[in-house]
Formats: structure tokens, sequence, C-alpha cells
């Protein structure tokens, strides 16, 4: 059978570089992007778009019949900083936008879930360092709270009802191509683009906070190899721990300086900065390195450099 992709929350940081590569390997034809709104971009731009309301069942359910879809990669979601600001709002989406997706699959409508949770599922008592994939998860985020939630219910209907779910506990991700959105590691996407016109920038984190991050290339590359892997490879049905790199804002900035001699940062750290204490500084992701084989290609050097030769060419 021919794989048929719909993509929920397709604008969004993640979303829109995965439109792009999925459009790329399985045909535009193939992959339909879809979000709450229709915006400018190359999303809606290069390919098949649907407006789409991520907590409306029914027009999910239409969508999945209109293009016969055997996947779905569920992307849309209030991130951890914008959570904080509307609780009940993000619980809504975040947790509801799920349960329609597992339904579906649950009645035969679908084959094969992306769901992506994070390391915000963690929280102050999981350990910082080298953090294992079963470990204590006590998420003090609403937006935590709700991917740990998610996590056990997908689990619990790939036990019950054989629901074909994968998922991966995304680190900070840095992308040159969208700007930040509302995360607690933006400001490592945002320091690059103040590096070019400004020379300078002020880090809403502590200068030794280090957090786990990671290259939107190697993100996307990650999501569509677990959706790609075998049914059996895929052993954890929770969520698998995934890395490349963890630093620091003031190592980052060091990164820059290499580039940049005269660029400058300051610290004003702001209420992103006790959700940051709460989350690992380092993660164990051997799990997932050992049964569906992910390897990262970027670490802090030659993100750098893919970052500044991107957002020069683009115009920034």
């Amino acid at each position: 059978m021919q794989t048929k992709i719909l993509i929920i929350g397709a604008c969004g940081q993640i979303g829109t570089e995965l439109t792009a590569k999925l459009r790329s390997t399985y045909g535009v034809e193939n992959v339909i992007a879809s979000d709450i709104r229709k915006l400018e971009n190359d999303v809606v731009k290069n390919g098949i778009f649907e407006v789409v309301n991520a907590l409306d069942y029914n027009q999910i359910e239409h969508l999945i019949e209109k293009y016969h879809i055997t996947d779905v990669y569920l992307m849309a979601a209030l991130l951890s900083a914008t959570a904080e600001k509307n609780p009940a709002f993000a619980w809504d989406l975040n947790m509801n936008s799920l349960f329609h997706v597992l339904n579906l699959a649950k009645a035969g409508k679908i084959k094969k879930i992306f769901w992506p949770s994070s390391i915000a599922v963690f929280g102050p008592t999981t350990p910082r360092h080298n953090t294992p994939q079963y470990t204590i998860m006590e998420p003090s985020t609403v937006y935590g709270i709700s991917k740990q939630t998610g996590e056990r219910w997908a689990e619990y209907y790939h036990k019950q009802y054989g629901v074909d779910i994968r998922s991966i506990r995304y680190p900070g991700l840095i992308s040159w191509s969208t700007e930040a959105g509302g995360g607690t590691t933006d400001y490592a996407v945002d320091i690059y683009h103040k590096a070019i016109t400004d020379g300078k920038f002020t880090s809403f984190l502590a200068e030794n906070s280090a957090l786990p991050m990671m290259y939107m290339d190697d993100a996307i590359k990650a999501t569509i190899q677990i959706m790609q892997a075998d049914a059996d490879a895929i052993k954890i049905r929770s969520s698998y721990n995934l890395a490349a790199m963890s630093f620091t804002p003031k190592e980052l900035a060091e990164e820059i300086s290499k580039h940049y001699p005269d660029f400058k940062i300051t610290y004003e750290p702001d209420f992103r900065q006790k959700i940051a204490d709460s989350w690992p500084a380092s993660i164990d992701d051997s799990a997932a390195r050992e049964d569906w084989g992910w390897k990262n290609d970027f670490d802090i050097e030659n993100m750098t450099v893919d970052m500044f030769k991107n957002l020069k060419k683009n115009g920034l």
C-alpha cells in the first residue's frame, strides 16, 4: 500500500522542514500539509495544503478519508514558554489532538502515527547528566505534564489496541529556516540572527545553563528514520530519548565568536530560567541508537558553520 501522509501542524518550527523533507522523500502528491491557518509560506505554496483544527476530530477524519491517509505526523502543540501563559488551552490542544489521532488509528482508519515528545517530560528530580531512558519523571511545566501524559497514553494504545505509534523526546531544536517558536531553548536560534544583525545578544538563560540541543536536520532525519523502521525494531512505545550535543549559552557564544570575533553576549535570565533548570543537561539516547540505528550528523561546530551559511544565503 502506498504511503500517504498527513502532517498536522505543518507550519510550525519542526513541521515546516519536516513537510519539505517528506515531500521530497515520498512525492509532493503523497504528503498533505495542514495547519490551523493558511500562511504565505513554502508549506502552503509547494504542495497540497488544508486548513484543519487539530481539536476537531471530524475535520481530521475527513482529511484522512479524502486523501486515503496511512501515516499521520501530529506536530501541533503549544510549546513550553507559551504554554505557561495559557495552561488550560495548552492541555486541551496537546492532549485532545493526540486522542483524536489515537482513536482514528484504533478504529483502523490510519496505519501509523508519529507524535513528538520532549525533554520537558523530565523534571527537577530527574538525574540531570546523561539522563537515562527510564528514570524519575516529575515535570514541572504544563508542556512537560502534557507530554508525559501523552507518552503514557501512546504506550497504552499500543499495548491495548495495537496502535503503531512512534515517538522521540526532542531536545532543544535549532533551525535557520524558521524563527523561534516560544520554547525555552529558542535562545539558541535567536542568537545566530542577532550575531549577524546586531553583533550582540541578550540571553534569557544564565551563562552556564547546559541543555541538550540538536540541529533541525538531525531532528528531521530521526523523525523519518523512526517512522521507516520495522515495527519490530521499535521496542519503546512511550518515547525514545534522542540526543546530539549539549552546551551552555556561554559555550555557544564562544563558538559564534570564532566567526564574529567582536560578538558580545549579556545575560538577563527571566522566567524561562526556572524551566531550563528543571530539564536535563545531557541525555543518554543509547536505546534509539541500538534499536533503530540513530546517529547524529551535527555537533556545535559544523552546526554553527551551516547556520551562518544558510542565514546569509537567505538574506539576513
